[in-house]
């Protein structure tokens, strides 16, 4: 029987850039010289880490294929030139099959060397990861399972890949996976079952939604206890447009037990040691399983000299509000940074929307770099303005105000607009002014809405709505109220000033466009609203289903009615962090253009039907 050999891995859980191919090269060779100083022999990378993820319609331009694969042999000969070269590499990248070399893996008979959608690419582009040793590409695996629903369009860009190559490296039996092959029962990690490893190393670019990190420890238990091996899931952390990755990364034996696990929504390096028992898995196979072909190379049969193990960290579970919250602030950094803009500016109403939204870009980017602009008009009561005024106070950002009572009035005295017009002109005017101070002093500006509102069009297209990020965009109106009220409890916790007035936590929400106004005026209550909301836009539950589960008959007509009608709406909004199942923007889909609408079932012997 064959003595026990020891690895320890490190998981290199960083945020990267789109279309930064030389910045994310170095930050793989920076990290990795880390992981090296702490005696790592194996660091994992996330999910195409040189190309950044979600890349796009970028996968299409042959140009962008070739320099993702120019910069992965470089990055293995820069690696072997600063000394780092006997510390394996394990890198996400986009392949392109055409050219590179001897590692490149050989098309299986019948395989299609194009993506689902049948339009020909030149290259059959791959989503793809490396391990790199030695100054070389020592193998190259082509994720198997291409997601194509949600925020995942993969079927549209990758070929899938057949081939599962397995590399002994310091004697442990070591196979690669990608993300959605961890997700599909009998997938690659079931190939590696039945082919016999030792450790299975996966690269991930899992965008974040609540309570995320409760289902991936169980799904990496099964992959692992399918696998017969420890997992080792390394996930992405950042934003990217509408997503946000929290990394999460984690470490999981056979047995299930978690050796592992990095914190969320920051860059960290987590090592984990392991001993692997060789004898556990005495049938070592190669060759055809099923619609994948194992292969075996040879890398180090030598196992690393005896070391003291380290137990690894394990990150404890974030709340649900802290997690939100995190998500929000790390998506809103990263889209204001990655895109080089230098502040933001946003209207304070002193309602609760403005207040939350304040707080978070404070959090992300100091307050040094926020500026928020107080815009009464002749609706604003008192206390709403001196609201916005706490609220500056409160986090030290820049403000100021700037009335649109006369510039409202100057509207009226050329044309002629009552009820809804004018209640949407000074929404405008206010819109106009915020982006000519955007435009003026080269801030983005932020629009202010919530889930709840976007859902339902209470919104004023190219007013309230104007800007170039929504940072509660996919937040529901009572998620935006515990987010508020978390965000003081966190801040009384450490000592420090409460960031948000509880006048505007506490007081009735309301536009304030016309005389005594609140928004139960115009929609049922925000409890009853975002329980609607969920079912039917998270869910897509159909009227029938909404009322089995217990949602009343008026609400629910009242609130499919203005879902439907707002679409063309939404299509015009900004971009902002997705959280939830199912975000507004490209994680649902629907047709401005639309016939459709869910109604009332009739009953006929006893059974529902839908027309």
């Amino acid at each position: 029987m064959s003595e026990p050999v020891q690895l320890r891995v490190a998981l290199a859980q960083v945020d990267t850039r789109v279309g930064d191919i030389a910045g994310n090269a170095a930050l793989v060779t920076t990290w990795t010289a880390i992981a090296a100083e702490d005696g790592a022999h194996v660091v994992v990378f996330p999910e195409m880490t040189l190309t950044g993820y979600p890349p796009e319609d970028l996968v299409l331009r042959e140009s962008f294929a070739q320099a993702s694969e120019k910069a992965l042999v470089e990055l293995a000969g820069d690696l072997a030139e600063r000394g780092l070269g006997d510390t394996a590499v394990v890198v996400g990248y986009l392949a392109h099959t055409e050219g590179i070399g001897p590692a490149t893996t050989e098309s299986m008979p019948g395989d299609d060397d194009r993506p689902a959608d049948a339009n020909p690419r030149r290259g059959a582009p791959r989503n793809a990861a490396a391990l790199l040793h030695g100054g070389e590409v020592v193998v190259r695996y082509h994720k198997r399972h291409l997601p194509n629903y949600g925020v995942f369009d993969e079927a549209r860009y990758f070929v899938p890949g057949t081939e599962l190559p397995v590399v002994r490296l310091h004697g442990v039996d070591v196979a690669l996976t990608v993300c959605e092959d961890l997700w599909v029962e009998g997938g690659p990690c079931g190939v590696a079952g039945e082919a016999g490893v030792d450790l299975v190393l996966s690269p991930n670019a899992s965008p974040y939604e609540r309570a995320k990190d409760d289902l991936r420890l169980p799904l990496v238990r099964r992959r692992a206890a399918e696998a017969r091996a420890t997992v080792v899931y390394c996930n992405q952390v950042g934003g990217q447009d509408e997503l946000v990755f929290d990394g999460d990364s984690m470490a999981v034996a056979p047995d299930g037990e978690l050796l592992g696990r990095a914190p969320q929504f920051v860059e960290h390096l987590l090592c984990v040691d392991l001993r692997v028992d060789r004898s556990a898995v005495p049938d070592r196979r190669e060759g055809r399983f099923g619609p994948m072909t194992v292969t075996r190379h040879v890398l180090s049969e030598e196992p690393v000299p005896a070391f003291d193990p380290r137990p690894a960290s394990v990150a404890e579970p974030l709340s649900d509000c802290e997690e939100v919250w995190r998500a929000l602030v790390l998506g809103l950094r990263d889209f204001i940074d990655k895109n080089g803009m230098p502040s933001v500016v946003l209207g304070l109403s002193g309602g609760i929307d403005s207040a939350v939204c304040a707080a978070l870009a404070v959090d992300a980017l100091g307050a040094d770099r926020v500026y928020g602009v107080g815009l009464p008009s002749r609706y604003s009561s008192e206390h709403s303005l001196a609201d916005a005024e706490d609220l500056a106070r409160r986090t030290g950002l820049h403000y100021s105000v700037v009335p649109i009572a006369p510039m409202v009035d100057a509207y009226h005295s050329s044309v002629e607009l009552s009820g809804v017009a004018a209640e949407n002109l000074q929404a405008r005017v206010r819109g106009t002014l915020l982006m000519g101070l955007s435009n003026q002093h080269g801030h983005l500006l932020l629009t202010t809405g919530n889930k709840s509102e976007i859902a339902v069009g209470y919104s004023t297209l190219y007013g309230d709505s104007a800007g170039g990020f929504a940072p509660i965009k996919d937040v529901p109106k009572t998620l935006v109220w515990a987010l508020a009220r978390w965000r003081n409890e966190y801040a009384r916790g450490r000592g420090e000033t409460e960031p948000i007035p509880v006048n505007s936590i506490e007081k009735p929400p309301s536009a304030e466009l016309a005389p005594g106004q609140v928004d139960t005026d115009s929609l049922p209550s925000y409890e009853e609203l975002d329980a609607v909301v969920a079912d039917y836009v998270d869910r897509d539950l159909g009227m029938g289903e909404l009322l089995e589960r217990g949602h009343d008959p008026e609400v629910v007509a009242r609130v499919l009615r203005l879902v439907d009608a707002a679409e063309f709406k939404r299509r015009q909004s900004a971009p902002g962090t997705k959280i939830s199942l199912k975000a507004f923007g490209r994680d649902r889909r629907l047709p401005v253009t639309n016939r459709w609408r869910e109604t009332l079932p009739t009953v006929r012997e006893g059974a529902a039907s839908h027309p």
